[in-house]
């Protein structure tokens, strides 16, 4: 069924549907449970118990005597504990293909966040007591100290670069510094986080009380650096070569959706074996002059077909404008795919998918994969901003599924009452026995939840396409 909605009113555009389901539906994926997210946290909960044993060991026979001393140890616990988290931070950048298949991108893009803020205040906190710990043992003021700890102990000061660096990377980390900064820049200060890797490190097993003598606790933490090294190899620059020179991609095509939105369409060898769902996302780099220095994440718009890939994207700045003029020919460089805003992950039978504006593409690709009978809003400010909307009559006609044109601004009261509470079991009455599949600007799909919750809706079924980092 399709519908149209006005900002007042609604208007019905056309039905269809088939007894025994629409013909020439694929089959939807495999159900993927979320047994390998929960054995990721079990093996990282884990580790950490594992890294912070030793100093446990060491001072269980109570000698942690006067606030120095005490002070002292919770700071090299805190040390522990802070390089722990430095080498998950960097295991979840590594953009393994194994972690992506157990946990998913996207929740590995949340925990990324949660941990690199845990990690800036476990630094800052062992610097903190160190320096005072220290500071009371030896009767010296802490500007005094400082000057010994620089001065005296060796790796240092690479110790104090690493830490500035880590407090750069979580100022930039707050969302309206990170809004500010041109993507590209804040990707590169990103990146910077391998040089708190490799400044840390010194420091760590010259100075830490637990690692500096051969042992097997040394032992064990040598592994683990090269254990997530290994995983930086092999996710970042090896899997990635192996695809690109496997599929050798090229664009084929380029065409104008929009007047703001161009679609690409990309050729390649065995293209049937490119393991991607719809909803996932690749990096791509485009290899010509003008595009070489930029990777962005874009997510496709069309389910696999086996003979060409396509992403369309909306025309926001510089580099997307430009977009418009890739030639056919050009070499494509992409890693992936990623995500979890998959069919694959589906909890029920039945789905209801709302997109904003250019969040319909992982949308589009999406819906073809789901079981047939999904429910579709489709929210834009003007009937002109609408992409792919022949493709979504086509499918919605062809599967028997509903779909909803929602047009007008965001003030209006027509598309505001459609999506609250109110106005989505209105739409779709077994909205809680449904998979919601939200993709779109942050305020939609933030006053989206909030609608959804309210309508009962558990956490556990709706999915949000948050592109990684």
């Amino acid at each position: 069924m399709t519908y149209q909605l006005a900002p007042s009113a609604g208007r019905r555009a056309g039905t269809s549907s088939q007894a025994g389901g629409p013909v020439g539906v694929p089959e939807p994926p495999a159900r993927r449970g979320p047994v390998g997210r929960w054995f990721v946290v079990t093996v990282f909960w884990l580790g950490l118990v594992a890294s912070v044993l030793p100093w446990w060991w060491q001072t269980a026979d109570g000698s942690l005597t006067g606030p120095g001393v005490a002070l002292t140890a919770a700071g090299r616990i805190t040390g522990l504990v802070a390089g722990y988290l430095l080498l998950t931070q960097v295991l979840l950048m590594s953009r393994l293909p194994v972690l992506g298949r157990l946990a998913g991108a996207e929740r590995l893009a949340r925990w990324h966040r949660d941990v690199g803020a845990t990690l800036l205040v476990a630094v800052l906190a062992h610097a903190a007591l160190i320096l005072v710990g220290y500071a009371r043992m030896e009767r010296n003021s802490l500007l005094d100290e400082a000057t010994v700890l620089l001065r005296d102990y060796e790796d240092m000061l690479s110790a104090f670069a690493a830490a500035g660096i880590l407090v750069v990377l979580g100022l930039t980390g707050i969302r309206a510094i990170r809004t500010a900064v041109p993507y590209e820049l804040w990707h590169w200060l990103h990146l910077s986080s391998y040089l708190v890797l490799l400044l840390g490190f010194g420091h760590q097993f010259a100075n830490g009380q637990q690692l500096f003598r051969p042992g097997p606790v040394r032992t064990w933490w040598i592994v683990m650096y090269v254990v997530v090294l290994a995983a930086l190899a092999w996710g970042r620059v090896v899997a990635p070569l192996i695809f690109n020179l496997r599929h050798r991609l090229e664009v084929a095509d380029v065409v104008a959706e929009s007047p703001d939105a161009v679609s690409v369409y990309l050729t390649g060898r065995r293209l049937d074996r490119v393991p991607h769902l719809g909803g996932q996302y690749f990096r791509w780099r485009f290899l010509a002059p003008g595009y070489l220095s930029q990777s962005h994440p874009f997510t496709l718009s069309a389910a696999r077909n086996g003979r060409w890939l396509r992403i369309t994207v909306k025309v926001v700045g510089g580099y997307t404008a430009e977009l418009r003029d890739l030639r056919p020919g050009t070499r494509v460089w992409a890693v992936g795919p990623s995500g979890t805003f998959t069919a694959a992950h589906r909890r029920r039978d039945r789905a209801l998918l709302i997109a904003g504006g250019s969040g319909i593409t992982p949308i589009r690709a999406l819906l073809e994969e789901l079981p047939p009978g999904a429910a579709v809003v489709y929210r834009a400010r003007t009937p002109a901003e609408v992409l792919l909307h022949r493709e979504l009559d086509w499918l919605a006609e062809a599967r028997g599924d509903e779909l909803w044109y929602v047009i007008g601004s965001r003030e209006d009261p027509g598309p505001r009452q459609v999506l609250s509470a109110r106005g989505l079991r209105h739409l779709v009455p077994d909205l809680t026995e449904r998979d919601v599949y939200l993709c779109g600007p942050p305020g939609l799909v933030s006053s989206a939840v909030t609608a959804l919750r309210r309508a009962r809706v558990p956490r556990r079924q709706i999915h949000l396409a948050t592109f990684e980092l």
